[in-house]
């Protein structure tokens, strides 16, 4: 029988909502066509996800658990899941579209001699492969392609598809890397990450994004507090991140992270199509900004006109009252 694989993502000891989005998703497109669910999670505590992963429909649970997986490298990650995908040669293997995949999609395509197509924000089962929409243009333009072969990958922007929870008692399988340390060329030496501890912009369900008008410590002082009522990740726009107000890990926008949160504040964000196009996709947007002529009030659900400095405080103190 046919199947649709999910490569599960893990980050922080964690499974990515975004990895659990696509199984969701992919679960419900087999159930349609008639194939099986799978998904294949590679870490060196495999086992300890399986919980979580069978909630969402997957009938066959490959694990792939080797120390040698405690960081993300490119060279094992791409043996392992080439060799996953030759033992179960799915008819499309799934992917959430993070910055792991990013370094390796192609590769693996072209090792397993498969159609590719990347970065989408939807695809459904065609016969012989997948048709997908996929945002080009600083999303300006939505094209729909195509990709057909044996063998298919695809990887889904965040925020795409809801969790729709599908328990199943899964078949767990433990599969051997065929890597060891001793095979790679490459060593990794030491890993410079962001010293924010904001929550991921790829996993926040909310972000409340920070603009050029927000020009002072007490801006900012107002960003993270909306922020911590909402218990959401910070964002900023370019402007903000090249003054030096702002880490660069936290700029949104088509040289940035492309987000996709259920709930995206844009704060005295003007709108520049740079910027709408990595936050585009986001489930409700909400502006504010003191000219209303901005066009971020063009691509948002709700927008307050006024200065951020005057809107934010009885704002955050609303949201203190409904959540109390």
């Amino acid at each position: 029988m046919s199947s649709i694989l999910t490569y599960i993502a893990i980050a922080d000891g964690k499974v990515k909502r975004s990895s659990l989005e696509v199984l969701s998703h992919s679960k419900k497109l087999a159930d349609a066509a008639g194939f099986t669910t799978e998904a294949v999670i590679i870490d060196p505590n495999a086992s300890n996800y399986v919980e979580d992963v069978q909630k969402y429909g997957a009938s066959k649970i490959y694990l792939v658990e080797d120390a040698l997986f405690s960081e993300h490298r490119n060279s094992p990650l791409l043996s392992a899941l080439a060799k996953i995908v030759e033992t179960v040669d799915p008819k499309v293997t799934a992917f959430a579209s993070t910055e792991g995949t990013k370094d390796i999609l192609g590769a693996l395509a072209a090792n397993q001699k498969a159609a590719v197509v990347a970065d989408v924000s939807s695809f459904e089962l065609i016969d012989g492969g997948i048709k997908a929409t996929r945002p080009v243009m600083a999303a300006k333009i939505l094209a729909n392609v195509e990709a057909k072969g044996n063998k298919v990958l695809v990887s889904v922007r965040s925020g795409s598809y809801d969790l729709n929870e599908s328990p199943a008692t899964a078949e767990v399988i433990s599969v051997d890397a065929g890597v060891s340390e001793g095979d790679l060329k490459a060593k990794l030496r030491e890993i410079i990450s962001s010293t924010s501890d904001t929550i991921d912009l790829n996993e926040a369900e909310s972000i409340v994004a920070a603009g050029r008008g927000v020009k002072d410590d007490e801006g900012k002082a107002l960003i993270s507090e909306l922020a911590g009522v909402l218990n959401a990740g910070i964002g900023a726009s370019r402007a903000l991140t090249e003054s030096g107000m702002y880490d660069p890990s936290l700029q949104i926008g088509q040289t940035g992270k492309v987000v996709s949160p259920q709930l995206y504040i844009a704060v005295g964000i003007s709108g520049a199509i740079q910027h709408v196009a990595g936050m585009a996709n986001s489930k409700v947007i909400v502006a504010i900004n003191k000219d209303p002529d901005a066009p971020i009030f063009e691509v948002a659900d709700y927008g307050i006109v006024g200065d951020l400095y005057k809107v934010l405080p009885p704002f955050i103190e609303e949201l203190k009252k409904i959540k109390t």
